[in-house]
C-alpha cells in the first residue's frame, strides 16, 4: 500500500558536504519536526566523492524522514535541483542548500506566507548579503541586474534557490521539455501568484563554498543564452559596427590616397584587421553557442542519471517482508 505523500518537500543538493553535515542534522531536524506538517527531507547527492551519501544513511536509520537521492555522476547543481523536483512527493516543496547560508529556520516563515497569502511561490529575498564578500555581492548584484534588463522586471531581486512552491508548481516545472533550465528564471516565467519572504543571509556554517567562480559565470551564461537572444542581436550590431568601421576606414584610405600622403605601413592594416577579426570571431562564438544547445537538445541525453533513491530501498525491502510472511 502506497504510503499517503507528505505536506512538505525539503529538497537539498549535497555535493561534498561532510563537514557541514553534522550542523544540518543539529538545525534541520528539530526545525522541521516543529513544524506541525508531515515532511521529507529529501537529500539529492550530486556524485560527492567524500563521505557525505554514507552519512546520510547513517543518518536516515534514526530519522525516517530522511531521504537519499544519489546520482550516478556530479551534473550540477541545478540538474540536482531538477532531480529534487522530480523526485518529491510533498504537496509544498522548499528547496535550501546544504551550507546554512539561508537559515532553516526562515522554512517557518515561508509556510506561513503561502498559507496566509493564497499564492504558489514564496521567495526568500536576501535583505543583508554581508557575510558574502565584496566579489560574491557585486556578481551577484551585477547577475540580477541583467537578468531584470533581459528577461524582465518579475525577476526577484536577490532570490537564489531557496524558495517555497505549490504542488501545481512542481508540476508545470516538470512538464517543461527543456534541459538545463535555471530556476532562478524558469519559475518567475511561469506567472504563478508569489510573494517575497526576506531574511540575513548568514555566513557558510562549515566546509568551503563548491559553487566556484567558473561555475557562478556559467550559471550566467547559460541564464542568458536560455531566455533571451539578445546576445544574437548584440552579435548584429557589432557586425554592422564593424561595417561601419570599414567603411570609414575605406574612406579615409581613399582621401589619403588622392591627396598623394599615403605612406607604406602596417599599422593601419594590423588595426583594421585586429578590429574586425575580433567582431568576428565574437559573433561566430555566440551564435556556436545557440547552435550548441540546439544540438544538445536535438540528442535528448538525460540532464541526470539517479542511481539510488532510499525510499525506493525501501519499497522492495519491504514488500520482501511482506512476502516472506505470508
Amino acid at each position: 500500500m502506497r504510503e499517503i505523500d507528505p505536506d512538505l518537500s525539503v529538497v537539498v543538493p549535497m555535493y561534498d558536504e561532510e563537514e557541514v553535515l553534522p550542523i544540518f542534522f543539529e538545525r534541520m531536524r528539530p526545525l522541521l519536526d516543529g513544524l506541525g506538517v508531515s515532511y521529507e527531507v529529501l537529500v539529492v547527492d550530486d556524485g560527492s566523492r567524500d563521505a557525505t551519501a554514507s552519512m546520510l544513511l547513517a543518518a536516515a536509520v534514526d530519522w525516517p524522514e530522511l531521504r537519499l537521492v544519489r546520482l550516478l555522476r556530479n551534473s550540477g547543481h541545478q540538474a540536482a535541483l531538477s532531480a529534487g523536483f522530480r523526485r518529491a512527493r510533498g504537496n509544498h516543496l522548499v528547496t535550501i542548500d546544504a551550507d546554512l547560508q539561508d537559515p532553516p529556520e526562515v522554512i517557518a516563515e515561508l509556510l506561513a506566507a503561502v498559507r496566509t497569502s493564497e499564492v504558489d511561490v514564496v521567495y526568500g529575498v536576501r535583505s543583508d548579503r554581508s557575510s558574502d564578500s565584496w566579489g560574491k555581492r557585486t556578481t551577484a548584484r551585477m547577475y540580477y541586474r541583467l537578468m531584470c534588463r533581459l528577461v524582465g522586471k518579475d525577476i526577484p531581486f536577490d532570490a537564489g534557490d531557496f524558495r517555497l512552491v505549490s504542488r501545481r508548481v512542481v508540476d508545470a516545472v516538470n512538464a517543461l521539455p527543456e534541459d538545463g533550465r535555471v530556476f532562478r528564471l524558469v519559475i518567475p516565467w511561469l506567472g504563478f501568484p508569489s510573494t517575497e519572504v526576506k531574511y540575513v543571509r548568514a555566513e557558510r556554517a562549515a566546509g568551503t563554498t563548491k559553487y566556484n567562480l567558473s561555475k557562478m559565470f556559467r550559471l550566467a551564461f547559460d541564464s542568458v543564452t536560455a531566455f533571451s537572444a539578445a546576445p544574437l542581436r548584440l552579435a548584429t550590431w557589432l557586425g554592422l559596427l564593424g561595417g561601419v568601421l570599414s567603411a570609414l576606414f575605406v574612406v579615409g584610405a581613399l582621401v589619403v590616397k588622392l591627396a598623394g600622403n599615403s605612406v607604406p605601413g602596417w599599422t593601419s592594416t594590423v588595426l583594421a584587421v585586429s578590429v574586425i577579426g575580433a567582431i568576428q570571431l565574437l559573433c561566430l562564438g555566440l551564435l556556436g553557442e545557440y547552435v550548441a544547445r540546439l544540438f544538445q537538445s536535438s540528442q535528448k541525453r538525460p540532464q541526470f542519471l539517479v542511481g539510488y533513491d532510499s525510499l525506493e530501498d525501501q519499497g522492495h525491502k519491504a514488500l520482501e517482508e511482506e512476502t516472506v510472511s505470508s
